[in-house]
């Protein structure tokens, strides 16, 4: 019965947490498709599934044989195949990551119909399996912790954000976090069913995001072997079956890809790999303690527990380290002492100081260390739930929690009126909140125990999420996604289908392009050598441009007509019709 208690718990906070705010049933999805990924990622997968929809239509055929006669065996494998080897943007291939994400958004397309919040329920839907499979892990190997671990997981800022993404990082972490806790069920009890979820879900993250999946686990599993002097773990965690399944997932898309582009090895594993990371090519340059700071700010608001929890992990591996050396041995164990703390120490640190190393960095690119460092603290809170929370431990937790109300209070008005400083009003209002939940935090968690610590914390997650989606969503939405500016465009031009665009952020760029499902054409554009007014269009059409950036409009159009439409004020963007060229 507490089972099933708890499993109704965990299945209600991760589901508002996932998905409040981003259907439309639930919260309504506030908050169109932001940044240059998201939007582009999106279309990719839009213009997969039209390629494969026309393919499967062109043999009249679907995806599952009519009959097993040869004839309907070759068209169905046509309509697999088409539309779902070469990711394509406007036409042509893109080639920077693998099909994970465009595959399950494409089956999401299908079955709801193309959107912005379908598009981010591949990363909300991998974020709830790795939940549910952390609570089953943890309930089955550290029983007392595995709701905590559950619930400290998926409140954590760094999955919270993450799982509403439309990218590949959520593709990656998810799988590779769920290979991860199998291979350690199999370490722990010897069973090659465990290994299962080492190959599959290895297989998934590499489909995800390429080589760095089995790399950064090879690596994990290397150190922790070497650390215990374990090496014939190595061999052990060699499974033909396994190997084989792993082949089976991962080589037919590499092998097919690579036959229909032949720049794919090249373009994909030596620039958007190897030298990603050798250089700053991409510019994503950071200073090496940028994930350090990363780190901080994703575990919000359980950072200083779960970094308490690290600290605390780290002493008790290094005194098994110790024991390890010395000829005695803790009575009734074949190993000395208890290895998890160990695996999760190593699985939390390794990918930081690998990341710290390369030459773009991403915030993402850290996200499968966040699972190891949120199970350390569920299973800290466990170990000391007799003794109690320190007090200073209370005492900070319950600030950080108040720190974060405070912050996020006033994020709408930084949002919309661009200001470091906002109003007096706003100022007090957001102190009184945060000093009202930091305060609920400590005295709940000083009046029942560590037992109700996670519960208490919720109550600011929550309320926060509330804040920010459901009074604030359409203020995000303006200041940073290009859904409201088609929105506008399409109503105040409903006939004008060329949009061009010059001096906008990407995002801007990719984001219309999604919106409008057509590509923009650019005035200036660097990558074809062509400036305007060259490439100004002949046709009337759509100018969105920076505000008053009269001079650029000067230049591009010297001897055309024009007139303003609107002014995009919440980025700063103007809209102009351009009559056609006389």
């Amino acid at each position: 019965m507490a089972t099933v208690r708890e499993f109704a718990i965990l299945l209600a906070v991760t589901t508002f947490l996932l998905l409040y705010g981003l259907i439309p049933v639930f919260g309504g999805d506030q908050l169109g498709l932001v940044g240059a990924d998201e939007p582009r990622y999106a279309q990719i997968a839009r213009e997969m599934l039209a390629a494969h929809s026309d393919a499967c239509h062109a043999v009249n055929a679907k995806m599952v044989p009519r009959s097993v006669r040869l004839e309907d065996v070759r068209a169905s494998f046509h309509c697999i195949a088409a539309g779902t080897v070469t990711p394509i943007l406007y036409g042509k291939p893109w080639l920077e990551k693998p099909a994970l994400y465009y595959w399950r958004a494409m089956s999401f397309f299908k079955e709801f119909g193309v959107s912005d919040w379908t598009a981010r329920l591949p990363s909300s839907s991998a974020t709830f399996a790795l939940i549910i499979l952390v609570f089953l892990h943890m309930r089955r190997f550290r029983p007392g912790g595995h709701l905590d671990a559950a619930l400290i997981t998926v409140s954590c800022v760094a999955i919270v954000s993450f799982a509403r993404g439309a990218s590949t990082d959520m593709q990656l972490a998810a799988p590779f976090c769920i290979g991860m806790l199998g291979w350690y069920a199999w370490y722990e009890t010897g069973k090659k069913f465990w290994l299962f979820d080492l190959y599959f879900f290895g297989a998934a993250a590499t489909l995800a995001k390429g080589p760095v999946a089995p790399f950064l686990a090879l690596t994990i599993i290397l150190l922790f072997a070497g650390l215990r002097r374990e090496w014939s773990l190595l061999r052990r965690t060699i499974w033909l079956p396994g190997i084989l399944l792993y082949l089976i997932m991962v080589l037919p898309w590499y092998i097919a890809v690579q036959k229909r582009n032949p720049t794919f090895y090249r373009f994909f594993f030596l620039e958007h790999n190897l030298e990603r990371f050798a250089t700053n090519r991409f510019q994503h340059h950071q200073p090496f303690f940028y994930y350090l700071v990363v780190l901080l700010i994703g575990l919000i608001p359980w950072t200083v527990i779960a970094i308490r929890a690290l600290v605390d992990s780290i002493e008790v591996s290094i005194a098994e380290w110790k024991v390890r050396h010395n000829p005695r041995r803790y009575l009734g164990h074949t190993r000395a002492g208890d290895a998890f703390p160990e695996f999760l120490v190593l699985w939390a640190l390794f990918p930081i100081v690998f990341f710290s190393f390369s030459g773009s960095k991403l915030p993402g690119y850290i996200l499968p260390s966040i699972p190891p460092l949120t199970i350390l603290a569920a299973d800290y809170l466990n170990r000391i739930r007799r003794e109690g929370l320190p007090k200073w431990l209370l005492w900070c937790h319950a600030a950080l929690c108040a720190v974060m109300v405070f912050v996020l209070v006033l994020a709408p008005q930084h949002m919309k009126y661009e200001t470091l400083v906002p109003s007096r009003q706003w100022l007090s209002a957001a102190a009184v909140a945060a000093l009202l939940f930091g305060a609920l935090v400590f005295l709940i968690v000083r009046r029942w125990g560590i037992s109700q610590i996670c519960n208490a914390t919720l109550i600011p997650v929550l309320a926060t999420l509330v804040f920010l989606l459901g009074f604030y969503g359409r203020e995000l939405d303006l200041s940073y996604s290009a859904r409201p500016l088609a929105r506008q465009i399409a109503s105040q031009a409903p006939d004008e289908k060329i949009v061009a665009i010059d001096d906008v952020r990407r995002d801007i760029d990719y984001g219309l392009a999604f919106y409008r499902n057509s590509p923009l054409v650019h005035y200036t554009n660097p990558t074809s050598n062509i400036d305007c007014p060259a490439s100004v269009p002949d046709e009337q059409h759509i100018l969105v441009i920076a505000a008053n950036n009269t001079a650029e409009l000067i230049r591009c159009l010297p001897d055309r007509l024009y007139q303003p439409l609107f002014l995009y004020e919440p980025q700063g963007l103007e809209v102009y019709r351009v009559f056609a060229k006389q």
